[in-house]
């Protein structure tokens, strides 16, 4: 596991490195033993608020062969943000895990996506603000409801591994979840 920590408008000392290292490290037992690759990427900043004055916030990206896993906490100091941090990871990875081991096979879920800022123009309508483009690497559905619930959005598309369509599944607010498929 590679771990790479950032500070945003903060200075990253040895002891915040080594906290982190020791506290992010545990996701190394939780995955599993074919993520070798994983990549941590942590961002520390401080951030000023009306309500709490300044919050510190630890930021992390943990980029496994399969889903990307993303959290965000903040707190009164660096090290408890981290900490909050840390705990939320390890609960995404062993449902990543435990989904994985009850799958039994099939492919790895698709890379994460490569995002594309566009400058919005003045003085129109509607605007296209963000842009993404990604790989569609074929799936099921199940493997799709996974990386939904593991990147925490409220849908994602996918290429359905079936019939090689299209496809969109979305989170319903009965905490179920729908799927959108083209009428062939």
């Amino acid at each position: 596991m590679q771990l790479q920590v950032k500070g945003k408008n903060l200075q990253v000392t040895d002891a915040l490195f080594e906290h982190a290292e020791r506290k992010l490290g545990k996701l190394s037992r939780i995955l599993p033993p074919w993520d070798d690759a994983t990549r941590v990427e942590l961002e520390l900043s401080v951030e000023n608020t009306k309500s709490h004055g300044q919050d510190q916030v630890a930021e992390v990206t943990v980029r496994t062969k399969g889903p990307v896993l993303r959290v965000r906490e903040r707190g009164k100091d660096m090290y408890n943000a981290i900490d909050q941090a840390s705990h939320k990871l390890e609960r995404q990875a062993a449902r990543y895990r435990d989904r994985r081991k009850r799958r039994r096979g099939g492919r790895p879920p698709a890379p994460p996506a490569s995002e594309q800022v566009v400058p919005a123009p003045v003085d129109q309508g509607p605007v296209i603000v963000k842009s993404k483009r990604f790989p569609m690497e074929p799936m099921s559905a199940e493997d799709a409801a996974l990386q939904l619930d593991l990147l925490n959005h409220d849908f994602y598309v996918f290429r359905n591994d079936d019939d090689d369509t299209i496809n969109v599944i979305y989170r319903r607010r009965d905490g179920n979840y729908g799927l959108i498929s083209p009428d062939s």
